[in-house]
């Protein structure tokens, strides 16, 4: 069955549906959020789907200068939804007068066609999310770790890599996040590319540092 995946844009008010169009055309927006969604791997895996609401503003040029996410469902899947928004930045089109304090509600709707996610129940989609939550926490100890390398103490890593075969981050994990920085260069989206970049520096890797000199200065 053929993969989809669908994204969907609503305005929030009426006065910046008025003033503001993407520079595609009426559809623009919400064939530039299909084209360039990389649907996090975790949601994907786990048929994590839904809507996450992002709140942006626009300057008088159109690029966004204030992006948050207003109402997330996972951390993963709220990541991705605000970086398409401000990958977005620079390719809208704003009338003359336009008041560029007004807040635009994007929601992003990620859907998944295609990956036997019918059959999967909520009780163990809930679980999985319950996973992804308690393995955030693990997740971040580990980056603080090796974000403060020069402060830890003697055997302490030998936990720390304890904690990452725990959570499954090994070199095909961390490949697998460098593939995805690529496809975020590709896209020109720096910041995002360059983040997963360091992702893989504070999993206690090297294998990134060669794209940090390169994209990351």
């Amino acid at each position: 069955m053929k993969n989809l995946l669908t994204l969907s844009l609503l305005f929030s008010c009426s006065l910046a549906i008025a003033q503001v169009q993407f520079k595609s055309g009426k559809s623009g927006f919400t064939n530039f959020l299909r084209e360039n969604t990389i649907y996090p791997q975790f949601s994907k895996d786990n048929c994590i789907q839904g809507t996450v609401n992002v709140s942006f503003k626009l300057d008088a040029q159109g690029k966004v200068y204030f992006s948050k996410v207003s109402k997330g469902i996972l951390s993963d899947l709220d990541e991705e939804a605000l970086r398409l928004v401000r990958l977005s930045s620079g390719k809208w089109q704003v009338l003359a007068g336009y008041d560029t304090t007004v807040s635009i509600v994007a929601p992003v709707n990620f859907k998944l066609s295609g990956y036997n996610c019918e059959g999967k129940s909520s009780e163990a989609i809930q679980e999985a999310i319950r996973t992804y939550l308690a393995e955030e926490g693990l997740t971040n100890s580990v980056i603080n770790f090796y974000k403060n390398i020069d402060q830890a103490k003697p055997g302490q890593e030998v936990q720390i890599i304890a904690t990452k075969n725990q959570l499954g981050i090994d070199d095909e994990y961390l490949d697998d996040r460098i593939k995805m920085a690529l496809k975020k260069i590709k896209q020109g989206d720096k910041q995002g590319a360059c983040e997963d970049f360091l992702f893989v520096k504070y999993m206690g890797s090297k294998k990134a540092d060669d794209y940090l000199a390169k994209y990351c200065k």
